[in-house]
């Protein structure tokens, strides 16, 4: 089963490249944030040729949004609302006893700093409120997928410099203290460092302030694919498929995508 994960920046707008991504890199599951779609406006019939008969889809206009498209029938499909605000940030599929998880955790703003910045709370306090949720539902022996936009680049070489980056926000210690314990909620495991060593360097998001984003290179792993225990002997392949920075009309994040 190949699982793909990818910030789209308008589904609407740039449903081309996702047909594209649906055929270049074949994913039985593919997973979409920032959609900016309401969805008695979402594009279904762009779609119909794709090979994906099931679509789980929840967005509101110009910002937001999250869809799932697989390959397998789902049995179970769901909306969760987070910290007291119906804004489509997370949403889960079961698939078998397989429950995966799309999330698209707020950005946070600016200003690392609750008491000036209610946008940087939404953030932690969203991030809190998964954690929770995770502990309460789930044991460590349960099958989970969770995956998405978590807008945090935990890890030093997650971010092109972790010394200049350390106050802004993303990097901060106390996001990267946060998304640490929604990891060890339930013994994920980061599939991105499952492959890639800690020491080697591995974004997922390239600015688009940045014209040569090649040359520059100063991106962030901001896109994550966790498995729990029972799936991580399977894990068998991750991918950050950055060639589609370069097509027409690009998402700012690239799709990363696991094979288990």
């Amino acid at each position: 089963m190949k699982i793909c994960s990818w910030n789209i920046n308008s589904v609407r707008l740039r449903a081309p490249i996702v047909r594209r991504v649906m055929v270049d890199m074949s994913p039985d599951i593919l997973c979409l944030q920032e959609t900016k779609c309401p969805n008695d406006l979402f594009p279904y019939k762009d779609f119909e040729d794709s090979g994906y008969a099931h679509i789980h889809a929840n967005g509101m206009k110009a910002y937001n949004g999250l869809a799932i498209f697989s390959k397998l029938p789902f049995e179970h499909e769901e909306i969760f609302h987070r910290v007291e605000k119906n804004d489509c940030r997370h949403s889960v599929v079961h698939i078998g006893d397989t429950h995966i998880h799309n999330l698209y955790i707020p950005a946070g703003g600016d200003i690392p700093d609750v008491s000036v910045n209610e946008k940087f709370k939404h953030k932690l306090d969203f991030v809190a409120e998964v954690t929770q949720y995770l502990s309460d539902a789930y044991t460590a022996n349960d099958k989970v997928v969770i995956l998405g936009d978590f807008n945090i680049a935990p890890y030093e070489h997650d971010v092109w410099s972790s010394k200049q980056l350390k106050n802004v926000v993303s990097h901060t210690d106390i996001e990267r203290q946060m998304l640490g314990v929604m990891l060890d909620s339930l013994n994920f495991t980061d599939s991105a460092r499952h492959f890639i060593p800690m020491d080697e360097k591995s974004y997922s998001w390239w600015s688009y302030r940045n014209k040569d984003w090649k040359a520059s290179n100063r991106g962030r792993r901001l896109d994550h694919i966790w498995v729990t225990p029972p799936l991580k002997d399977g894990l068998k392949s991750y991918e950050v498929y950055s060639d589609t920075r370069d097509w027409v009309k690009p998402s700012d994040h690239a799709p990363i995508m696991i094979e288990l």
